[in-house]
């Protein structure tokens, strides 16, 4: 009963354009929901400093005009105490009347206790002198306490601008105190905002890298000739369609792979059956059973023999080729000497390098590492066998074995021709055969090198061409201890 897969794709949505708009969405809410804050406080921070800038300001402004009210009634009480002119009574009503709207709108606004006291003390004062105005006719006290008595109703006025000053500087720093504040809860906002925001777009980066995840996992493994794994991929339609196409891919590879191989079988074994006889037939003509040959006939019979060899050889390296693609990751780890297997390896080339007067410069430690004996034999041997093959005849070919750290380190090289530089990136591709021939001897399948690459990358290890100032191909292959 597979459950986890059609649950897990229930959460998804069906195109990975919606899933990225999705993430893209969730990511961003938090950082929305900060600046629609941050927006809507500033917002309130305004209307409040707005209004309490008005309500000073027109406090101020009432006072100051309260002011000059109170100035132009005691100056209109003097010119007719002096006077006498009941002209001046009118003016004073006028003068009075633009009192009394200004205290008027003074007492509709927000006004403190302070404040409300003057100003209530200053109507009063002023109404008790309107009164003692207007007894007919003033008697000298009465003159003289209208005069006292303007004086202190300007004193009043001017207590009453003093505090309208105070109540603007008191709301100047209850709006500083404010913004303060507001400032403050947006950087707690934001301190709070970043380190949510970073986790959301983590989760989310997550659950978008899984199904990108899978499907490199899957190209790899295609890429790596690992076909036996299923491809499923859990994520959107479209990548869930994609990860089905992959894995109809890995069968298709797999029948392929398994044609190859049986081809690979079918032929090695159907061109040795003629080429066992072929040799055998060309054996018995080179040694006179069939009569003596003349001249040109051991001539003809020796090319025979020469490209059966040739043949024998291009099939033997199919066959490696076939092994090696089978055996590559199957390793039997024992400890081994390497500088055993490189000098058994060179026992078996010695009448080789002999007849072409070949001699081997060793420099072999006595070294060992956690390794499959018999793949480093076929690294070694093919190593070993292409620095003869390309070295001239008298020519030296070195070797060493050493340990350097966790490593062992294993170097080949001759005095050939070496490689040229454009085929250095190829000479591990499988069937490579460089341009530049070897004094015309037998040509190479272009196997060796590859299989001896992915036996030493089974190893965890590292093959690769050095280049040095000395003339000829040097190879160093760098195998782990353990």
């Amino acid at each position: 009963m597979k459950v986890g897969p059609d649950f897990a794709q229930l959460h998804y949505p069906r195109s990975f354009l919606k899933l990225l708009l999705l993430a893209l969405g969730v990511v961003a809410l938090p950082l929305i929901f900060a600046f629609v804050n941050a927006a809507m406080s500033v917002q309130r921070l305004t209307e409040q400093s707005q209004m309490a800038v008005g309500q000073a300001a027109q406090a101020g402004r009432n006072s100051r005009m309260l002011m000059e009210q109170v100035t132009a009634l005691q100056r209109i009480v003097r010119q007719y105490l002096i006077l006498g002119d009941a002209d001046f009574l009118e003016d004073y009503e006028k003068a009075r009347a633009s009192f009394k709207s200004t205290t008027s709108d003074l007492a509709l606004l927000p006004l403190d206790e302070v404040q409300l006291r003057e100003l209530n003390r200053t109507v009063e004062t002023e109404q008790s002198l309107y009164e003692l105005l207007y007894r007919a006719p003033p008697k000298s006290a009465d003159k003289t306490a209208l005069i006292e008595g303007y004086v202190a109703l300007s004193d009043l006025a001017q207590s009453v601008l003093d505090v309208s000053n105070e109540m603007i500087d008191r709301e100047i720093e209850t709006l500083r105190r404010t913004a303060e504040h507001a400032q403050s809860i947006q950087w707690w906002q934001l301190l709070a905002t970043i380190p949510i925001a970073v986790l959301v777009a983590i989760v989310v980066t997550l659950v978008i890298a899984r199904p990108i995840r899978q499907l490199d996992r899957a190209i790899r493994r295609l890429g790596a000739g690992d076909f036996d794994a299923e491809i499923r991929i859990q994520g959107p339609a479209d990548l869930v369609y994609l990860g089905a196409r992959l894995d109809a891919m890995r069968k298709r590879l797999v029948e392929l792979e398994q044609q190859k191989r049986l081809f690979l079988r079918h032929v090695s074994h159907e061109l040795k059956t003629p080429l066992t006889s072929l040799r055998e037939g060309s054996g018995l003509l080179a040694e006179g059973t069939a009569g003596p040959l003349s001249p040109g006939q051991q001539e003809i019979v020796a090319i025979l023999q020469q490209k059966s060899l040739e043949l024998q050889r291009l099939i033997d390296d199919l066959l490696d080729y076939h092994r090696a693609q089978e055996n590559v990751a199957r390793l039997d780890l024992a400890p081994v000497r390497l500088d055993r297997v490189v000098t058994r390896v060179l026992k078996d080339h010695i009448l080789a390098a002999k007849a072409r007067g070949i001699r081997a410069d060793l420099r072999l430690d006595p070294v060992s590492l956690k390794a499959d004996a018999d793949k480093l034999r076929v690294v070694a041997d093919n190593l070993v066998s292409n620095a003869i093959k390309y070295s001239p005849d008298g020519g030296i070919i070195s070797m060493a074995v050493r340990k350097e750290g966790k490593s062992v380190v294993f170097d080949v090289s001759d005095s050939g021709p070496g490689i040229p530089p454009e085929d250095r990136d190829r000479i591990f591709d499988w069937f490579f055969r460089g341009e530049h021939g070897h004094q015309g001897r037998v040509r190479g399948s272009g196997l060796g090198l590859a299989i001896a690459k992915e036996f030493v990358a089974a190893h965890r290890g590292r093959i690769e061409v050095v280049n040095d100032d000395a003339s000829g191909a040097h190879f160093r292959v760098s195998l782990p201890v353990h």
